[in-house]
């Protein structure tokens, strides 16, 4: 399958005056033509650095080396202008805090005008039209355009927020976070509104961030899991869940509440100690302060890549170097 963005040894770097945080430091995957990619980890890891790194790069986040090719060009390297022109209508991003992203001062017809007009529209009566079309077929009554989004639910300023990003059809959506702040029942309609987009080609792939490997399950093709600005794992999703390889990964599932199962048969496990600083990172294995598995290496040399199954890589000692010699 042809990849629509591929990031090689990606470092994306916070200036501070006590030095660098190293957020996102030689990450790289790539995100396939259809496909629903997941990136995953808990707070801290990097994950809505690497995505904002894409798409709303801007200081103190600093691009230290490597490239993020996304049909042909190097995001790396636009200029402000090329940016302007592909964000919405080539890359576009739900941002985290998505119910506050629209300007609580125009009504969501305004805001959608300035977008449309900023890109090259000139028919207003059209783009309305079409915004009242995507109102609906998100289930979100077409008088919504004339309403502030201080007159919304959280729901309904979700599901405008994602109206409004892919209104021009962008080829890749970033979705960063967009479930953290929903309650159940609305997460589950804001993942089938990405599946409908997805079904009626309004999006052709998608990037969906969460700290929730639950979520994954229920949406991605593959899961890329981060781990302190480092790839842990990658894999297509049944296999991450099912049969995780990186330590780290393993005990992010195991912290997850199961349906169905009684707290006193099987209680939740907690990931032991706690994230590392990334102005200062280990010298080996970022993980092997907290890895029950950690070994002498791994205090002193960064684990390579390795592939555990098809379509499957994983970044850990276990699976190669110094322990199988």
């Amino acid at each position: 399958m042809t990849a629509i963005l591929d990031v090689r040894n990606l470092k994306v770097y916070y200036r501070t005056p006590m030095g660098f945080v190293k957020a996102v430091d030689g990450v790289s995957f790539d995100v396939r033509k259809g496909e629903v990619f997941g990136i995953a980890g808990e707070s801290g890891c990097g994950k809505s650095t690497l995505v904002h790194s894409l798409i709303l790069r801007k200081p103190p986040m600093i691009h230290m080396g490597g490239e993020a090719i996304f049909k042909g060009r190097d995001l790396m390297k636009l200029s402000k202008e090329e940016e302007r022109k592909i964000k919405y209508t080539e890359l576009s991003i739900i941002p985290q805090y998505a119910m506050n992203a629209l300007n609580p001062t125009k009504k969501i017809k305004d805001i959608v005008w300035d977008l449309a007009r900023e890109h090259g529209a000139e028919d207003r009566e059209e783009v309305e039209k079409l915004l009242r079309e995507r109102l609906r077929m998100v289930k979100l009554s077409d008088k919504v355009a004339d309403m502030y989004p201080v007159e919304l639910s959280g729901g309904m300023r979700q599901r405008a927020t994602m109206v409004v990003s892919t209104l021009m059809n962008p080829d890749l959506l970033i979705a960063d976070e967009i479930t953290s702040a929903l309650d159940v029942t609305t997460q589950r309609v804001v993942l089938e509104l990405l599946h409908y987009f997805m079904k009626e080609g309004i999006v052709k792939s998608i990037i969906f961030v969460t700290h929730d490997l639950a979520l994954l399950d229920k949406i991605a093709d593959r899961v890329m899991v981060l781990y302190a600005g480092k790839v842990a794992e990658i894999g297509p999703t049944e296999e991450i869940i099912d049969s995780p390889a990186h330590p780290y990964t393993s005990l992010l599932i195991e912290s997850l509440p199961k349906i169905g199962v009684h707290y006193k048969r099987a209680k939740l496990k907690g990931i032991p100690g706690t994230p590392i600083s990334l102005l200062n990172p280990p010298k080996g294995c970022r993980f092997y302060p907290r890895c029950p598995y950690a070994m002498e290496v791994c205090q002193r040399v960064e684990p390579g890549v390795f592939s555990v199954g098809d379509d499957h890589i994983v970044a850990c000692h276990l699976y190669g170097g110094e322990k199988n010699e």
